[in-house]
């Protein structure tokens, strides 16, 4: 008896499914970098065998989390104009715009396990040793001007210890007790010798990557347009010395809803604001044609983000 073999419609349609999507199959690039970066005007030195390795290991990271690198540019247009200008005013390196790229990707509600929140990831505690107020009502850690000036405060002191901008950004990660005590214990001069937990040890280097990756994103596979970007949002300001007592009443009677006053006010965390200290509040409200994007042209803030280069 001879068996005859039947093949289904349905196995021939997976197999030339599977042949065009060998086809299709994009190449795996591996981002080629230079042996030297720099950070605040630190030079990098990657040649020697550890560094080039772990900054090799972050570049690649973030260039193939696309969805995380992407957003992070799209939002860095509408806060690094906010950010920068506090940073040069208080004498911080504009390179620690990174440093908040990756604590937050840029999100002024992120919270971590941890409860550290905002931008810049500050903890409850070290939010009021800097100066912020933190309670169930009000947190100005989401507060994106006022945690960036506590930021700064945080990077001066810690500067002032180690005097040195990289040394500076570890200790942001592992704190200045964690940082000096293995300085000390390790005989090392600098925080890029010791030997530290992995977190620790690949923090610097992933803002250096990013950095190295916003200086050119089409070169790493980031081709964005400018109409991609989120445009900077102008607000008129409210001067508040009372206790509101409904938010959503304010909203309504300022042109916006609730939700458009807690997104653009995200340092107010309940429905109410209590302020029996009369202390001055302003709260923003956003310009109604910057809540479309076909209502206004706007530009990128570095050209070298995106493509058309409008």
């Amino acid at each position: 008896m001879v068996a005859l073999s039947v093949v289904s419609p349905l196995f021939v349609q997976q197999v030339q499914g599977e042949e065009m999507a060998q086809k299709e199959f994009s190449d795996v690039v591996i981002p080629e970098f230079p042996l030297q970066v720099k950070f605040a005007g630190e030079v990098v030195d990657l040649d020697r065998l550890d560094m080039y390795e772990r900054f090799d290991r972050e570049l690649t990271t973030l260039c193939y989390m696309h969805s995380s690198t992407s957003l992070a540019i799209k939002r860095a247009n509408r806060y690094f104009p906010i950010m920068a200008p506090i940073l040069k005013e208080e004498g911080i390196p504009s390179d620690f715009l990174y440093l908040a790229v990756i604590e937050s990707t840029l999100n002024p509600r992120a919270v971590s396990p941890a409860k550290a929140m905002g931008i810049w990831q500050i903890m409850p505690r070290t939010g009021r040793e800097y100066g912020l107020e933190v309670n169930d009502d009000i947190d100005e850690r989401c507060h994106v001007e006022k945690s960036t000036r506590a930021a700064c405060r945080y990077l001066k002191e810690a500067y002032a210890k180690y005097g040195s901008w990289t040394t500076v950004a570890a200790s942001y990660n592992a704190g200045m007790g964690r940082i000096s005590s293995e300085l000390k214990k390790q005989l090392a001069d600098h925080s890029f010798d010791l030997w530290l937990n992995e977190e620790t040890s690949r923090y610097v280097f992933r803002i250096l990557a990013m950095k190295e990756i916003f200086s050119s994103p089409a070169k790493y596979g980031y081709k964005l347009k400018t109409r991609q970007l989120y445009q900077p949002i102008r607000y008129t300001e409210i001067r508040v010395d009372t206790t509101i007592e409904n938010l959503a009443l304010f909203a309504q009677e300022h042109g916006v809803s609730y939700a458009q006053l807690k997104e653009a006010n995200p340092w107010l965390r309940a429905r109410t604001m209590p302020d029996k200290s009369r202390r001055v509040y302003y709260i923003k409200i956003p310009q109604k044609e910057d809540l479309y994007y076909t209502k206004r042209k706007f530009t990128a803030y570095r050209k070298e983000w995106v493509i058309d280069k409008k």
